[in-house]
């Protein structure tokens, strides 16, 4: 099952690290999260990628073009102008780089996609988001369902604490916890290829021209996910996930378990 990354996007809410480089490409521990999320799914056995590329598509090409050169580890002999290669990667990855237009919305990325996708279903997330979600059962349910379209519901992370008062007196400071918040749609998707059918144009957005019109047909099924999910929207986003990688506390890091 091949799995689809959206990678087209501006980033505008992180403009602060997406003017030189594609969103996906804003780095967590050293690394891209579009690796991050890359290496969730290889962990679970999923190694070929369909990467939706759009704004600076150009950075994300670059880097895998030169990854098996990068990742390892390199003998450079100035005197001979002579490089030897001591340590490789090795991720057992297939990586499929398609450019979608610059300004194709996330329904167009997709439809733009189906030569490669075919008859088969196919996994589909977005390029700014990790989490520990357990892709086997997932795609389980999915077939359980027997939907077009599984989506990944979660909580999304807690952001505000709430005041308690008395007439014009504060009395107390209460933390927000996650578990208060609603669901919403984390990405980590399951479809099959008749979703095609209900996108038109590259001005198709996922969420309403396919995911809302699947929902009004009964044909989306939510798998509903308790454990760990961040996306990186914004500067303070990116910090977390940092924070979490360097103590050692990154619940998406399953392929280190």
């Amino acid at each position: 099952m091949k799995v689809v990354i959206l990678a087209g996007g501006f980033g505008t809410r992180l403009s602060e690290e997406t003017v030189l480089t594609p969103k996906p490409m804003v780095q967590v521990g050293g690394a891209p999260i579009l690796w991050h999320i890359m290496k969730t799914y290889a962990h679970w056995g999923f190694n070929e990628f369909v990467v939706a590329l759009g704004y600076k598509g150009d950075v994300i090409k670059d880097y895998f073009l030169h990854y098996g050169e990068l990742a390892g580890d390199l003998t450079v002999d100035l005197r001979r102008n002579s490089v030897t290669q001591t340590r490789r990667s090795h991720e057992d990855w297939t990586v499929h780089l398609v450019d979608t237009g610059l300004k194709t919305l996330t329904g167009g990325r997709l439809r733009r996609l189906a030569h490669l996708l075919g008859d088969e279903p196919f996994m589909l997330t977005y390029g700014d988001g990790v989490s520990d979600v357990d892709v086997p059962a997932l795609i389980a349910l999915h077939r359980q369902r027997g939907g077009l379209a599984t989506v990944t519901a979660v909580r999304p992370p807690a952001r505000f604490g709430g005041i308690a008062f008395e007439d014009d007196h504060v009395t107390g400071f209460a933390e927000k916890r996650q578990t208060d918040e609603g669901w919403i749609n984390g990405g980590f998707m399951v479809m099959e290829p008749g979703v095609m059918t209900y996108l038109k144009s590259d001005e198709d957005v996922l969420e309403v021209d396919l995911l809302e019109r699947l929902a009004a047909d009964r044909r989306l099924v939510a798998h509903r996910h308790e454990g760990f999910w961040q996306c990186m929207d914004t500067v303070r986003d990116r910090q977390t996930l940092e924070g979490l990688w360097e103590t050692g506390r990154a619940p998406w890091k399953l392929w280190d378990k």
